[in-house]
This record gives structure tokens, C-alpha cells and sequence, in this order.
């Protein structure tokens, strides 16, 4: 259904990231239906929080970096890894496990209309980087088949020496779900490790 700028789907990670994105909803004079994907346990999450400067002085951020926050050298940069959703901190919680300090996380919290000029300015810093998408979902499902030719095209304007996105993630499944919590932990981990391996 996402095509011709019909709807916009979105997944924001954020109290900050949610609030704007519905204020936008609200105050835009042409509205379009808004799709949220977010799941419950981000309710909850202990790490899914927004200092109150954010609600007060922030917008919604279709991609959000943050490499900034961390005064990450852009030339130090080895890999950028994509996501969307609640896996952004697991892969956090792993790079500072692993200490990768040449590791970038960029979040997409609007996977449509896609933010191709967004990405465009944030990846042409990173032209020597290896780019990564992570998703927790089987590879068969998830966004990996929808933003993949996105994320081509994005690396061919920056000029990268990498062309295309490398995918980490689980294996395609028949099934949404593992149905036993011990071999969906030991898969997170899997994919985990693969997104930070040498």
C-alpha cells in the first residue's frame, strides 16, 4: 500500500519521537492515514526514554543518529548499522559490550515516504563505511525487502564505496516467531554478534 505518497508508516522508539509524530499528524493541512508500528514492551522499556527538552524544543526526526550524542568521528566510522524499532537498543547494549567505538546506529523512524534525502546528507559523511541493516524479524519479513533498494540508491548518490546494504538479521521463516523463548534469545545473540563482527 505504500506507494504515490498515500500513507506514511512510521516507528518511532521514543516518548519524543511519538508525541511529535502525532502533533505533526495533528497540525499538517493535508493529512495522510498514519501507520504506527511500535510494540508494547517499548511501553516499558527502561532505555525508551525522552529528557523533556525533547517534547518542548524537538520535531519528529525521520532518522535519527546517534553518532552525535557520542562525538563519534565521522573518518573513525567503520560501519553504520541501520534499524528500525525496539532493536536499536539491543544493538546498543552490544556495541557498548563489545566496546565498538567505530560503530554508528541509525534509527529510521519513518520507513514511508522513505527519507531519502535525510539519509543522503547523514551517510555522504561516511563514504568508507560499511553499511549494515539489522532487523529482528526473519529476513522474509520485516522491512529488509522494502528499504534494501532505498538504502542502493542512497549509497550510489553519497558516492560510497560500498553499493549495497549487507543484511543481518534472523534466516527466513515460514513462522513469525521462534515459539521457544531459549532459541529466540540464542538468535538475537546470533545476529547480534554478526552485526558487530569484524
Amino acid at each position: 500500500l505504500s506507494a504515490e505518497h498515500n500513507i506514511q508508516v512510521c516507528v518511532p522508539t521514543t516518548p519524543a519521537q511519538i508525541y511529535h509524530l502525532l502533533r505533526r499528524q495533528v497540525i499538517r493541512p493535508l493529512r495522510k492515514p498514519l501507520v504506527v508500528m511500535s510494540p508494547k514492551s517499548l511501553l516499558r522499556h527502561k532505555e525508551s526514554v525522552s529528557p523533556l527538552e525533547e517534547f518542548a524544543n524537538d520535531k519528529f526526526n525521520p532518522v535519527n543518529e546517534d553518532w552525535d550524542s557520542r562525538e563519534i568521528d565521522p573518518d573513525k566510522v567503520e560501519r553504520v548499522i541501520f534499524c528500525s524499532g525496539k532493536v536499536y537498543y539491543d544493538l546498543v547494549k552490544q556495541r557498548e559490550a563489545k566496546g565498538s567505538e567505530d560503530v554508528a546506529i541509525v534509527r529510521l523512524e519513518q520507513l514511508y515516504p522513505f527519507p531519502l534525502k535525510a539519509l543522503v546528507n547523514e551517510l555522504s559523511r561516511f563514504k568508507n563505511a560499511e553499511i549494515v541493516w539489522c532487523q529482528e524479524e526473519p529476513k522474509n519479513m520485516g522491512s529488509w525487502t522494502f528499504v534494501e533498494p532505498y538504502l542502493a540508491w542512497v549509497l550510489e548518490q553519497t558516492g560510497a564505496k560500498v553499493k549495497r546494504p549487507r543484511y543481518v538479521g534472523r534466516p527466513a521463516s515460514a513462522a513469525t516467531a521462534t515459539g521457544l523463548m531459549s532459541r529466540h534469545l540464542a538468535q538475537l545473540q546470533a545476529f547480534l554478534d554478526e552485526a558487530f563482527a569484524a
